[in-house]
């Protein structure tokens, strides 16, 4: 019967090692973004959704700002090319002030094709980078844009992995529906 405490107080022991084991082998968190306000003056569009992370979370601060333009792609091509990204994206509303930095790329946001882009910004306190995606789904547009204090291709992953989130794809597709 004395036996029993002890091998009680192994198990917990051997449980607490499992735990911390487990714990440290698990995979980073995934990234904590958090809605802030649509930061640009009103347009002819309806403000979108804006969201924030960190450098701890994604490796550098990064904001994305997304919406739906409703009846403005073009029907029979979708997003045609890179001056369209460029046009539609909203990265002139993060600062007009922006320089391609190579050819886009075709990508697939939420089920939508479209084109994405890096662009380098000029900002009041420095540069910036910044990713424009143009995807369509039949006549309709969603505008994505981000701009981030990385290099394009840390702000364009963090950006395209905060799109492939359940509630932000669900979003969009309710978005592009109309709901």
């Amino acid at each position: 019967m004395r036996a029993w405490p002890i091998i009680a107080a192994m198990f917990l022991a051997l449980g607490g090692l499992s735990a911390v084991a487990g714990y440290e082998m698990a995979p980073p968190r995934a990234a904590a973004w958090r809605e802030i306000a649509w930061p640009f003056p009103r347009d002819g569009w309806p403000a979108g959704r804006a969201f924030r992370c960190g450098v701890a979370e994604c490796g550098a601060d990064v904001e994305v700002y997304l919406r739906p333009k409703l009846g403005f792609c073009n029907c029979d091509s979708g997003v045609a090319d890179d001056d369209e990204v460029d046009r539609v994206s909203d990265v002139d509303m993060i600062s007009p002030r922006f320089v391609p930095l190579r050819a886009g790329d075709v990508v697939d946001v939420a089920g939508m094709s479209g084109r994405i882009r890096a662009y380098d910004l000029d900002m009041p306190d420095g540069k910036r980078t910044a990713i424009g995606i143009a995807a369509s789904h039949r006549c309709d547009l969603m505008a994505v844009a981000a701009q981030g204090s990385g290099d394009a291709a840390g702000v364009q992953r963090a950006m395209l992995k905060f799109l492939d989130t359940r509630e932000i794809r669900k979003w969009m597709t309710a978005a592009m529906e109309g709901h």
